[in-house]
């Protein structure tokens, strides 16, 4: 199940595991990323907290938790390669998985029709 937020991240949700990144949209407004710094493994975000950071030649920009859970992995790819990104936003440049506290929360995210409304 594919969900986004209002602050244009995305969340591929498999079970209680959401694999989070920020969107197409996203990454064409921040421009060529040159650095991103992501949260520890372990650690525990509320939904909104700031969980990363990306910085691109344009300006800086936090990266929030989309929901309530603790991160289970980060993509270190992206901080070695940060272009990864730019090239493939909901792809290979995702950021973390987020182990969801109440998947069922994610009910209350943006689908895909909802956010191309948005973005419109």
């Amino acid at each position: 199940m594919l969900r986004f937020t209002e602050e244009h991240e995305w969340l591929k949700i498999e079970g209680d595991t959401a694999v989070v990144g920020i969107t197409s949209h996203a990454a064409e407004q921040l421009g060529d990323l040159v650095f991103v710094e992501l949260p520890a493994v372990g650690a525990s975000f509320s939904k909104g907290d700031n969980a990363a950071t990306v910085e691109s030649v344009k300006a800086a920009s936090d990266v929030y938790c989309p929901l309530d859970g603790e991160i289970v992995a980060v993509n270190e790819a992206i901080t070695a390669d940060p272009s990864l990104v730019n090239s493939a936003p909901q792809g290979d440049g995702w950021f973390f998985k987020l182990k969801l506290k109440n998947p069922a929360d994610a009910d209350g995210l943006l689908d895909d029709a909802a956010y191309k409304e948005l973005v419109g």
